[in-house]
């Protein structure tokens, strides 16, 4: 748990396997624990920009934590306009169950809106499950996630590479909205 915290806590860290961030950047640290944060997503043809804030807990009666934040983008190169979303860390035999959910208004006004369920959502919802493979494979093998880039999927051999299909993009057997497992610190963030 200690490890699998560090890692997506610390953003040092976290900007090295996950694939939607090239940096991010604590600004502002809240009375109330939260953090605030700027980020940045370089791309080839310009760099997405934006500000969140975020809150993580590790008071849970299970040994469970839970990570809330809320965020936007500055930057109209932005396929996301707003958004809020949780990590919840539960621990189970042999390791860590790490649980997303995750919203957001789209960016780019009409356009964004009618991308978004055909290409925007889908290609996030990739990118997520992607990056949190790249994470369970450092943990689990010390491969670095520098070496596990989304082109890597595409190499045939028995190397670590991280696959997207290994991750639940809906759980299983369970109604409802993703958002409705929020934590409660997500309500307290602006």
């Amino acid at each position: 748990m200690s490890r699998v915290w560090e890692l997506t806590q610390d953003p040092a860290q976290h900007v090295r396997w996950d694939a939607r961030f090239t940096q991010i950047v604590p600004t502002l640290a809240r009375e109330d624990g939260a953090q605030e944060f700027r980020y940045e997503l370089r791309l080839p043809v310009g760099t997405i920009r934006g500000t969140g804030v975020s809150l993580g807990e590790r008071r849970a009666a299970n040994g469970g934590r839970t990570s809330a934040l809320v965020f936007s983008a500055q930057s109209r190169l932005s396929p996301i306009a707003r958004g809020r979303g949780y990590w919840r860390y539960l621990p189970v035999d042999g390791g860590v169950r790490f649980l997303t959910g995750y919203d957001y208004t789209p960016g780019w006004g009409v356009i964004g809106r009618l991308l978004d369920p055909v290409i925007t959502r889908p290609v996030i919802r990739w990118l997520t499950a992607l990056s949190f493979d790249r994470l369970r494979i450092w943990i689990e093998t010390g491969t670095p996630p520098e070496r596990l880039g989304w082109w890597r999927t595409l190499l045939p051999g028995r190397h670590p590479r991280p696959r997207a299909r290994r991750c639940l993009t809906r759980p299983p057997g369970r109604g409802g909205e993703v958002m409705d497992s929020a934590p409660a610190t997500l309500g307290r963030l602006r």
